[in-house]
């Protein structure tokens, strides 16, 4: 299984007989487990042909057992001739519980139809126990510099949910576009969210694609999205980017550059790659804009019982500072307040919006640049620069989700070969992402607490379709995966050689789903890229 459980145990051979599935069998489900059972009518059964109707008896049970655990998250699951039992304190737990349920069914049990006129599907004979690591287990898809269409991200729900992934962070605006609607100021999305061509590879390529590209979701978009993915016990939780990061925004709305220093009317949606020198200006105005921006926001991602639903990440990374090192009115604003110059200037802008948030019940995070200046006591980092912004942020009290870059940022290339499409940054192969540790050393336990969990990145500036986000998560997603819910011994110690053998059998769930992964033996022809330039970076990443 994959993510490997806790405990599994099953009964020497010929000692414990299984439980078939077949046309008679249904699903006890007990009070608070109808949503579980509703799913897996939905998936097993379209998968197997089972119609699973309301049983009471053998077949499979559905438990919400408070005692069972503290861990809304946790399972069990026990599998004999008489019944498949799944029993978890919570619903989520429940949920996860089905998700193994499912593996033990085998490869078939992925599909969207019966693809076998077997009749009888066999359960084999287990005892699994079962809770996850770390709380926080995300993935973060940059739907900005590629749209990804809404039907590819309820897709990208259910593989998360397949690997019981609990957070999906999407980075819904950039300099290259802006992805979601804002009734307030609807030009961000009629000229926000298109870009005239796009530059095909690394920002030093000298191939265009000479056609537009954008797109975005709509209010009710975004409402189906955060449905779909509550059901399957998962959070979205939105990026607007601020202060930087900005271009697409300020060509829908010229006003929210900087007007002193250049003609922003003549700014389009930015069709290169890189870091735009174009950002926001520091006026009252600005704010004023992104508060009515962040108010909408609100009402698509409500928050509820969930834990990490009160999040809005605000980025805060990468703000380039020669514009406002040139503009008078960001000057003006730097001598009215006190700043410490432009750096100190950014933080204010990070500060404001940190103010706001949390007078509304909502929690600001935001990559580990907004630790300069200071941070409300509620805010929380996401460590992209190495470890060393997640270590900073634990030791000051602050929350944290690591994500460095040189272990889980998923655009960077899996191989040194040729082959390999687009190649970035350095080489992290499965393994290296296998051996990925959250919680750096250098923590005492109080300070290691506040790490909430892990998060892989999916930057798509060179990935213009679902296949190419698909080639370069998959199969290291399943491998972060694995790290951020099971309880795995020091990097070193993991047990990589039998992680692979378990791939074996989860490439064939992967297939069954359709997911175009890239295989163990190197890109297949259609996979690659020749002749488009990357950014290959040679030598080991530094651990830091």
């Amino acid at each position: 299984m994959i993510p490997a459980p806790d405990e599994l145990s099953a009964p020497p051979p010929g000692e414990g007989a299984g439980h078939l599935l077949d046309a008679h069998s249904g699903i006890d489900a007990g009070p608070g487990t109808e949503r579980v059972a509703q799913w897996l009518r939905g998936t097993v059964g379209a998968a197997t042909g089972l119609p699973l109707p309301p049983h009471t008896g053998d077949g499979i049970v559905l438990r919400i057992a408070p005692e069972e655990s503290d861990d809304p998250e946790a399972y069990g699951l026990t599998v004999d001739r008489h019944a498949i039992t799944l029993r978890a304190a919570a619903e989520p737990g429940l949920f996860h519980a089905a998700q193994t349920l499912r593996q033990l069914l085998g490869p078939d049990a992925f599909r969207r139809a019966p693809v076998t006129s077997r009749r009888r599907w066999e359960v084999p004979a287990v005892t699994v126990r079962d809770a996850p690591r770390f709380r926080w287990r995300g993935l973060m898809l940059d739907v900005a510099r590629h749209f990804m269409p809404k039907d590819g991200v309820l897709r990208y729900l259910d593989l998360m949910a397949a690997h019981k992934l609990n957070v999906l962070h999407m980075h819904l605006t950039d300099d290259q576009g802006w992805r979601v609607e804002i009734l307030k100021y609807p030009r961000l999305t009629e000229i926000g969210s298109w870009r005239a061509r796009t530059r095909f590879g690394h920002r030093a390529s000298p191939l265009w694609e000479e056609k537009p590209h954008g797109g975005y979701y709509t209010q009710d978009d975004i409402r189906e999205i955060v449905a779909y993915a509550a059901e399957r016990h998962i959070t979205v939780v939105p990026e607007i980017d601020v202060p930087g990061h900005s271009q697409a925004a300020i060509a829908a709305y010229p006003e929210l550059g900087n007007t002193d220093v250049i003609d922003t009317t003549t700014l389009s949606v930015w069709d290169d790659w890189g870091i735009s020198p174009n950002v926001l200006a520091p006026t009252d105005n600005t704010l004023r804009f992104y508060e009515d921006v962040f108010e909408e926001l609100l009402g698509l991602f409500p928050a509820d019982a969930a834990e990490f639903s009160r999040f809005v990440h605000i980025g805060g990374d990468e703000c380039l500072k020669d514009q406002w090192r040139s503009s008078p009115t960001a000057q003006a604003r730097i001598r009215e307040l006190g700043l410490a110059g432009e750096d100190g200037l950014q933080a204010w802008f990070v500060g404001h919006f940190d103010t706001w948030l949390t007078a509304r019940g909502r929690r600001l995070i935001g990559w580990d640049e907004i630790l300069e200046g200071g941070l409300a006591k509620g805010a929380a980092v996401s460590s992209w620069r190495g470890y060393g912004g997640g270590v900073a942020a634990a030791r000051a009290g602050h929350d944290v989700v690591m994500c460095p870059e040189q272990y889980v940022y998923l655009d960077h290339r899996q191989e040194a070969g040729a082959d390999e499409p687009v190649p970035i940054g350095y080489v992290r192969t499965l393994e290296d992402v296998y051996r990925f540790e959250p919680v750096p050393p250098q923590l005492a336990p109080e300070e290691a607490a506040h790490v909430l969990g892990a998060q892989a990145n999916v930057w798509t500036e060179v990935m213009e379709d679902h296949a190419r986000v698909d080639y370069q998560a998959f199969p290291r997603l399943a491998a972060f995966a694995e790290v951020a819910w099971s309880r795995l011994p020091a990097p070193d110690e993991r047990d990589f050689a039998g992680f692979e053998e378990r791939m074996a059998e989860h490439y064939r769930r992967l297939d069954a789903l359709g997911v175009g992964y890239r295989p163990p033996s190197g890109p297949r022809p259609w996979q690659r890229r020749p002749g488009v330039p990357g950014r290959p970076i040679e030598g080991t990443p530094p651990n830091r």
